[in-house]
């Protein structure tokens, strides 16, 4: 019996570290700034990104100014989401983190989408949102969806890489902030992604995958997607 009770211990063990490798790596030093892309000379590519000299560092590393300021929804879908990721902070590399503020004309649609690096937390701080998220196929070949209408105050979370959406039921400007538990969560909007990568997919997969006439797809293929994201 004690045997089997370190074997199912060495199990617990064994899914945790995968559990714990799955995110972001923890820092091995108190912060780690990231260095401009510009300014690697090399063709060498990490995971994340170089570390800026800490002599070097200042509280800039650390800071941006301009959130309160509302995006852009003079879009297609009526939405823009403005990231704070370690782009924009180079003092978030390694730390596991990033921001967003997503603002939503009336009826504006933040279109379905996932993040593959990140589980998000998404708080409403005006107007009224249609959130939701879609489960990975099912064992019956279902996807299940959890769907929410949220107020100002209203706090949802989307896990890891399922698709996502919000969409502004009301009249007026929404606004919500998002936390990534990345410093690069990366986003995958769907539409774009199937109707508008560079080269095109095959429009025979697509009719196939979608079960709908050739003409439709090429119709889908032809027009402009908006990428909200900035």
């Amino acid at each position: 019996m004690q045997g089997v009770h370190f074997l199912l211990s060495l199990l617990v063990l064994g899914l945790a570290s995968s559990f714990a490798s799955a995110y972001d790596p923890s820092p091995l030093q108190d912060f780690c700034v990231a260095v401009k892309d510009s300014e690697i000379k090399s063709a060498l590519f990490v995971n994340g990104k170089f570390c800026k000299d800490p002599k070097d560092v200042t509280a800039n590393d650390f800071f941006f100014s301009g959130l309160d300021k509302p995006g852009n929804t003079s879009n297609r879908v009526g939405s823009n989401v403005t990231q704070l990721n370690v782009d924009k902070i180079p003092g978030l590399n390694t730390l596991g983190i990033s921001l967003a503020r997503i603002d939503y004309a009336p009826h504006g649609l933040n279109p379905p989408h996932t993040h593959p690096r990140g589980t998000e937390i998404l708080v409403v701080v005006e107007g009224t949102l249609e959130v939701g998220f879609v489960t990975s196929n099912q064992q019956d070949g279902s996807n299940k969806l959890f769907t929410k209408i949220l107020n100002k105050g209203d706090v949802f979370v989307f896990p890891i890489g399922l698709i996502h959406f919000q969409f502004n039921r009301g009249y007026t400007n929404a606004v919500a902030f998002a936390g990534l538990s990345s410093q690069n969560a990366g986003v995958i909007t769907i539409a774009n992604a199937v109707f508008d990568s560079d080269p095109r997919i095959n429009p025979d997969v697509l009719t196939k995958a979608f079960q709908v006439d050739k003409n439709i797809i090429d119709y889908l293929q032809k027009q402009f997607w908006v990428d909200n994201n900035n």
